[in-house]
């Protein structure tokens, strides 16, 4: 599995169509999300496309997220995203400065505001989603 760190390196020396590329290459390469999954209660709010995030827990108490999108790059941020999170215990997904892991990329300059404006939406649920089981 390709790290932030891999994914990073490729991408700064990609041009913007590349970089684009990159990203819906991303996003393709996610787990698939079961369509019943797909609800209401999983939907990220704030988002221009839809875009849903299912959490679950392993046995070890990791959080693995399910997520999907109708959008292809917004699907790509998505993985880019839960490259930062995925498997691990909610209280280090609550340690994880989301945003910084994900500031090399320059998502804001690279993308339209449409695309980036939902970024912060499906950070706070998966933070929400972790600081319930801390708390639990």
């Amino acid at each position: 599995m390709q790290t932030l760190a891999d994914i990073e390196s490729e991408y700064s020396f990609l041009e913007a169509d590349d970089r684009y590329r990159l990203l819906i290459d991303l996003g393709r390469d996610l787990e698939p999300m079961p369509d019943p999954l797909k609800t209401d209660a999983t939907l990220v709010r704030g988002c221009s496309a839809s875009v849903w995030v299912y959490p679950m827990v392993r046995d070890d108490g990791t959080l693995h997220f399910l997520a999907d999108s109708n959008a292809a790059i917004t699907k790509g941020i998505i993985a880019l995203v839960l490259l930062a999170v995925q498997d691990q215990q909610p209280a280090t997904i609550l340690a994880t400065d989301v945003p910084k892991e994900l500031a090399p990329f320059d998502l804001s300059k690279q993308l339209s505001s449409n695309r980036t404006q939902g970024i912060p939406n499906m950070i706070a649920l998966i933070r929400e989603t972790a600081a319930r089981y801390v708390a639990s």
